[in-house]
């Protein structure tokens, strides 16, 4: 694996020098390289790519497969994901599923990363997010769904979300599950008190959190979380940054400090250098009370923030709407993505055509589809449903009566699916996290 970098950020195997958690948006971060030459190791067993096109599986093959009792091992932290599998066993009878917690997301993954090269234990399935695709397919863990006609569900998904489980020589890597695209949660009480309109531009989002702050000390117009690389990510994404290009399997080009990201960290590191908007760390017991409070008159968030808020600020109820995030570019609408997961079939299983078929029907038989969206409030990433009326018109009196899937099915339209990822995006996020605690 060869890496191409670009940065004037220090760095080294240890990660960069630590830097005040105010001063943290004044740079990009940087990424460790050895930390990349280490996630370069390992891989199946037998040393193939697993990247040509096997040949399709007959429907023969396909009916005998799923006729045949089987017993698949499905790893995954979606919770009373029960009903959905009890819909593919109804519908195969002969296959049974084992669901297995075996932690979410990081801890999940470090397990089997450990799995896959002890050569056992690993799942026949497994839940990944997007970000994380990429660590999977270096090592050759992943199986290419395209013989088992995954390929045909294509326009099924909302454009970007195939894009990021789709490989570069056409290869499908996962099936999603479920999207987070980026929007922007304002508490029109506090603006309309201060007369604040709702900022299209960021331009207008600077002006409007010195006006806020200014006017009362004690509120900031948003907080943008020091220990939160996801949420920097989306941001990355929406600016139109491309901070990891990967050219071919092994060639990956890290650029944190083009002029994009310089942007970017200008921005947010003045506006935290001026003090008008809060850098806390987020999902903790005072940041849950500070939306509570009122502190904060804004949330940067995902399509999921929407549901998440309504339960952990319900003294706030009826006091928020949501609209996109304030744009770079007015005429050129954009968003990022935060959050979102896919189900993957791991490489090594014995069962490759009931997996297979398995991860496809978990995410687009429409009443499983459906059930994600309203047992567990996944955003969907199917075009049918973040068309259909009932989803769309949801109307929560928490907003006001606004119709927010529709607002955020709307911004999903605008995600910027080139945005890529690196396959050791867990260093990345450590050294961004390490770079943002104080010294």
């Amino acid at each position: 694996m060869s890496i191409a970098r670009s940065t004037s950020a220090s760095a080294s195997a240890s990660g960069p020098s630590r830097m005040s958690r105010r001063l943290f948006l004044s740079t990009t971060g940087a990424l460790s390289p050895g930390a990349a030459l280490t996630a370069c190791g390992g891989g199946d067993s037998d040393g193939s790519s697993g990247s040509a096109a096997a040949k399709p599986v007959s429907q023969a093959d396909i009916d005998k497969a799923m006729k045949t009792p089987t017993e698949l091992t499905f790893w995954t932290w979606v919770p009373n994901i029960a009903k959905e599998i009890a819909l593919f066993e109804k519908k195969y009878p002969a296959i049974k599923v084992k669901v297995v917690n075996a932690g979410q997301g990081t801890p999940q993954y470090t397990k089997l990363r450990t799995a896959l090269k002890a050569g056992s234990g690993a799942p026949d399935m497994v839940q990944v997010e997007y970000q994380a695709i990429p660590t999977f397919t270096i090592t050759d863990s992943l199986l290419d769904l395209r013989p088992y006609g995954a390929a045909a569900l294509k326009s099924t998904f909302v454009d970007w979300t195939w894009g990021q489980v789709s490989g570069s020589n056409g290869e499908v890597w996962a099936i999603p599950q479920d999207t987070g695209p980026m929007g922007m949660l304002y508490r029109k009480d506090i603006f309309d008190k201060h007369g604040i309109d709702v900022p299209t531009t960021w331009d207008d989002f600077a002006e409007a959190a010195r006006k806020l702050h200014k006017a009362d000390p004690d509120v900031y117009l948003t907080n943008l979380a020091a220990n939160q690389p996801a949420a920097w990510h989306g941001l990355l994404g929406q600016a139109g940054a491309k901070p990891y290009v990967t050219s071919g399997k092994s060639d990956i080009a890290i650029s944190v400090d083009d002029s994009v990201s310089k942007k970017l960290g200008a921005y947010w590191g003045g506006l935290a250098k001026e003090g008008v908007i809060g850098v806390e760390p987020d999902f903790t017991d005072s940041w849950y009370a500070a939306l509570n409070k009122g502190k904060y008159a804004t949330w940067l968030t995902a399509a999921w923030g929407p549901v998440f808020l309504s339960g952990s600020a319900k003294s706030t109820a009826g006091r928020w709407r949501a609209a996109p995030l304030p744009q770079w570019d007015a005429a050129k609408p954009s968003s990022g993505n935060w959050g979102g997961s896919t189900t993957a079939v791991i490489r090594s299983t014995k069962n490759p055509v009931a997996a297979a078929l398995f991860a496809q029907f978990l995410n687009t038989d429409p009443a499983s589809a459906k059930m994600f969206a309203t047992e567990q409030f996944f955003f969907p990433a199917t075009k049918a449903l973040l068309s259909d009326a009932e989803f769309t018109g949801d109307s929560p009196s928490f907003y006001g009566g606004q119709k927010v899937n529709e607002v955020f099915a709307d911004i999903g339209s605008t995600v910027n699916f080139s945005f890529q990822w690196p396959p050791f995006l867990d260093q990345a996020a450590t050294d961004y996290a390490r770079s943002s605690t104080s010294s």
